[in-house]
Order: structure tokens, then sequence, then C-alpha cells
């Protein structure tokens, strides 16, 4: 796990390595520069107000003689000035492109890593979305993602800068005094270990903080997904009661991660202020000796002064560090989840044709068989129905027709193809499922049933309408095929979403149809209409229909009754009326309900 997100850190920079590079030349210069400062306040002191020899380099002195006179300097004071000022202007001139570079480098990278999340997330198997939690993908998606590129932001050339600063302090003190050097960092192994101890706890921290948003985030999209059902139910308090409950989880859990950071501050910050009076007190004890110069001890004091943010900003390196990898791992555990694989054989053929399931089975869990031994075949343009209990497998049969899942054991053949060597996605575009809970678009009634074909004309999309019984209200609505349908359909009945969810699958071109009980809340007027306009129309169109009414299932070819995974019963209507077994029984329990109702409405009239 290690390995893999640091691989997918290194790829996130191997994208934008010119952009970084160019910042960490950029960091290297605004680091040195800052060096600056000290050292011409130490030449001034010790050199031009003083007596003690040039710090500056012999080619530098020379350059400045020849150019300007030996006197130039020593009688124009106010040259330093001007060049500390020039100074001070190309540092910040430095870190506002620094800044610009690792802006464009962190956004670039974040968007890769989105894109690249996203694409892998439509190729993951189908039941992978079934066991997934949407807010915890929505995480990973956005806030984990948005801590990556916070750390690539900031901390990356924080880190650079950090150690390049050490790197330039130590080569500038060590040459003046070992031992100065070494008792004004004294301090900085102490500093390192508590911000290793700290980094640890902070990634524990992190990791529970960032599942409890996730947990949270789960239940306020359940919430606002289903706020008819809550409302319906009467279940707004509960709801509140839940969510308050991951909330204040959640809070408990930043609390955590604020005080492990507050704690670091403090002790780091006084670490760094007993640094600095060590290694003042030291340089006044060696000045007064006459072992340093008043320079050499501006310079100390500067230097040590100039350490304590880096070793300060180790706190705030290391607790993004360490959010930024509790994210890598999150967004690399989908990541590393196998797609869908790739397929030895990818056919596309016509699936216009007979449909045979021989001795198919199939399990989600090993040893707890959903469907067993299903053989039936189904001729190329007749309609097939399915009925059976709930948890009888129905659904799980018609997902196989679309390598939703494979099989345990047996085959499907589609017009004389194994299913397995036919193309997946070729498979999906042209099998056409509508299902019970139908998902459309916060979208104009027009876009929704013509999201799936671009270039489609208003004579195709009144066709599909009319056909799916959705003409009349689509008209008789606000705007028409203008009006908004709401996130997930919410401003349309069940029976509408329905049938413009038909109208959508309609649009397609079709070699075969399923309903899975996507005709169950529209009324048995409406049903007939729909079923009466499919069988009127292309008669090579293979129909698959789950219902649990007799009315929708009976003018089928052939209907399939299923009981615990298995067939039980398979026929027409006439044949399996005059046969004992659940079809009949279900037959009557209908007709006797009709028949009540029937004798209800005379009596009232």
């Amino acid at each position: 796990m290690h390995k893999q997100r640091y691989k997918l850190m290194t790829t996130l920079l191997k994208k934008n390595t010119r952009i970084f590079i160019i910042a960490f030349f950029l960091t290297a210069l605004t680091s040195f520069i800052q060096f600056l400062t000290p050292a011409l306040l130490a030449e001034v002191m010790d050199h031009y107000l003083g007596t003690e020899p040039s710090r500056l380099p012999d080619f530098i002195n020379n350059s400045i003689d020849s150019l300007l006179g030996p006197t130039f300097l020593i009688n124009n004071l106010w040259a330093f000035g001007f060049a500390l000022v020039m100074v001070s202007l190309f540092s910040g001139v430095f870190s506002f492109f620094r800044g610009k570079l690792t802006a464009q480098g962190s956004e670039s990278a974040a968007r890769y890593l989105r894109e690249s999340l996203y694409d892998h997330i439509q190729k993951l198997p189908f039941d992978y979305h079934v066991r997934a939690e949407t807010g915890d993908l929505l995480q990973r998606c956005t806030s984990d993602i948005n801590t990556i590129r916070r750390f690539l932001s900031q901390q990356v050339i924080a880190m650079l800068q950090a150690v390049l600063m050490i790197i330039f302090a130590l080569s500038l003190m060590l040459p003046i005094s070992v031992k100065i050097t070494l008792l004004s960092l004294s301090i900085t192994p102490l500093i390192f270990l508590f911000s290793m101890l700290f980094f640890k706890q902070v990634i524990k921290a992190f990791r529970a903080t960032d599942e409890s948003e996730a947990a949270m985030s789960t239940v306020l999209q359940e919430n606002l997904t289903g706020v008819r059902v809550v409302r319906a139910f009467g279940q707004a308090q509960n709801e509140i009661k839940k969510f308050d409950k991951v909330s204040f989880d959640h809070r408990k859990r930043g609390y955590q991660v604020a005080n492990l950071e507050a704690l670091y501050w403090a002790l780091s910050g006084a670490m760094g202020f007993i640094q600095i009076i060590i290694s003042l007190i030291v340089c006044i004890v060696e000045a007064q000796k006459g072992n340093i110069s008043l320079g050499d001890l501006i310079v100390f004091t500067g230097y040590t002064g100039m350490l304590t943010w880096p070793i300060r900003q180790l706190g705030r390196i290391l607790t993004d560090s360490g959010k930024s990898m509790v994210a890598l791992e999150r967004i690399n555990e989908v990541l590393k989840t196998k797609a869908e694989p790739e397929q030895d054989i990818a056919l596309k053929p016509s699936l216009h044709g007979d449909i045979v399931f021989d001795h198919v089975s199939f399990y989600y869990e090993k040893g707890r068989d959903v469907l067993r031994d299903i053989s039936f075949s189904a001729k190329a343009g007749q309609s097939v129905a399915i009925l059976g209990p709930t948890g009888s497998g129905k659904s799980s049969l018609v997902y196989l027709m679309q390598q939703l899942y494979k099989p345990s054991s047996g085959t499907i053949i589609i017009g004389g193809t194994p299913i397995e060597q036919i193309d997946r996605n070729y498979l999906r575009t042209r099998i056409g499922l509508v299902l019970q809970d139908s998902f459309l678009y916060s979208k104009t009634i027009k876009e929704n049933i013509a999201i799936a074909v671009r270039d489609a004309n208003q004579t195709d999309i009144d066709h599909a309408a009319k056909t799916a019984s959705a003409y009349n209200f689509i008209l008789k609505s606000e705007k028409g095929y203008d009006t908004i349908v709401g996130e997930r359909g919410v401003t349309l009945s069940g029976g509408q979403k329905q049938r413009v969810a038909i109208a959508r699958t309609l649009m397609k071109d079709n070699d075969i149809l399923i309903f899975d009980d996507s005709l169950s809340a529209v009324d048995t007027k409406t049903d007939a209409q729909i079923r009466e306009a499919l069988l009127s129309g292309d008669n090579n169109l293979t129909t698959f229909i789950i219902s649990h009414r007799i009315s929708t299932l009976s003018r089928a070819d052939l209907i399939l009754v299923l009981e615990e995974g298995k067939i039980t019963q398979s026929g027409t209507h006439e044949q399996l009326l005059a046969q004992p077994g659940l079809y009949a029984k279900i037959n009557a329990i209908q007709s006797g309900l009709e028949d009540s109702l029937s004798t209800a409405q005379r009596g009232v009239s």
C-alpha cells in the first residue's frame, strides 16, 4: 500500500515535471536570497564600519573596485540599503512566480487525478457499485483530491525550501565556528524527533477524521436523495438525529487533529525560541571573548532565527503530508480495484436472433445460488414474461444478459454467439433496460428522453413518447418538453417517471428490450396501451417483461415462473392457467380482486 501511494504521488509530479522543476529552481533562488540580508549587514559592520577583512569573495570585490572605484562603497553606504531593497524585491518576484507555477502544477495534477478516478469508477464492475457508498465515493473524488492538491501546491515546495535553508545556513555558519553552530542548533534533533512522533499520531487522527467525514457525506447524500420518503414517513426528526450523530463524531475527530496541531505548534515554537536564545547567549559570550566579531554575531543570530521557520514549518509539512498520504491511500483503494477485464474475444454480431439460456447458474456469494440450472429459449422477436416472488432471481437473470454479472456455470447464447464473446459495450448499447426505480437527470423532459441520442429529431422524440404513453402528459406539463423534471425526476409522479424512462430507452436502436418491473407505477389502462404500442411496433424486437401483474404478462409468447432461483413453470398464459402452480394462484387472487372492485363500483353507482 505504501509503495502504491508513493508511486501515485510520483506519477502526479511527473505529469508536471517541467513546472515543478522551474518552481524548485525559483525556490532555491528565493532561499539563497533570504540569506543575503544578514550577510550584507555583517559585511557593513565588520569591514566597512570595522577593521575586519571583507566576507565577499575576491572576484566580487575586484569587480566592484574596477567598476565603481575602491572607495565608492565606503563613501556611499546607502548602496547597501539599496541592495537590501533589491534583495527583497527579487525575493518577492521569485516567490510570486514560484507560487503561480506550483498552483498551476497542483491544479493540473488534481485534474488528472480527478479524471483518472472518475474514468476508473466508470469501468468498475457492476457489483462494486452495488456495494459502494455514494457519499464515500464523493468524498474520495472531491475532498481527498483537494487535500492532495493543497499538499502539492504548498508543502512540496515548502519541504524543498526547508531543506535548502538548512543546507545554506550550515554551509555559511560552520566555516565561521563549528562550536557555535552546533550549540545554536542543539535543540534541532529534539524538534525533529518530536515532529516524527507527531507525524505518526496525525496520520491516525486524520484517517479517522476523513472516514467520519465520508460517513457524514453518505448520510447527507441519502437524506437529500430520499427526502420525499423521509417526509412521507415522518422521519425528519430521526434523520436529523442521525445526521447530528455523525456530525458530532466528525467534530470530535476534527478536534483531535486540531489539538495535535496546537500541541505541536506550541511546543515546537517554544523549542525554536529556546534555540534562538541559546544562539544569542553563546554568540554574546564568544563576542565578549573576542572569538567572533559583531558581524558574526549578526550572522549567527539571523540564520538561527531564519532556521526556526523551516523547523516550525516542519509540523505543517508533516500534517499536510500525513493527510495527503491518507487521501492517496483512499483514492488508491479505488484505483487498485480491478476494472471489468478486457475480453479475449469482443465480437459485434447481430443480436436479432434466438436467446438461449443453457443450464445457467449464478451466485453473489459462493454456496448461496441466486439462479439454479436455468434453461429456456426465446425466439427472435418474441416477448418473454417473468413472474416470481421477491428474491427469486428475476432481475439477476436479465442482468446476466447485459454482462453486468457473469454466470457461475452454464452458457447464454444470443443470435448463435456465446455472450462472453460479445463486446460488452456493444451488447449494452443494443439492449434497452428500463428499471423499476427510474433515474432521471435534473434536465428538461426532452433532454432526458434524447440523452442517449445526440442528433435526435422531434419526430423521433414524439414517437417514443407516444409509444410510452407519455406524450399527453408531457404536452399538458407547464412548459411541455422543456419542463424541468428536477433532481432524480422529483417533480414527476412515479408513473410519469417510468414512462419518460421507457421513452428514453425506446430512442435507442435496440435489439432486445427489458422491462424490470418498470410498469409497476402506471395504471392498468396505461400499461395496456404501452404493451399494445410495443406489440404493434418493431416485430424484430425481443422483449423481456418482469412484472407481478398477470394482465401485463398474459400476452407474452413465453412466460417463465421463477421460484427460489429455479424455473418451476413455463408456457403461454393459457397453458399456465391449466396447470396447478404459482401462476394460476396469482391469477386467481388478482382476478378475485378485480371482481370485488367491479362489484363495489357497481354498488356505489
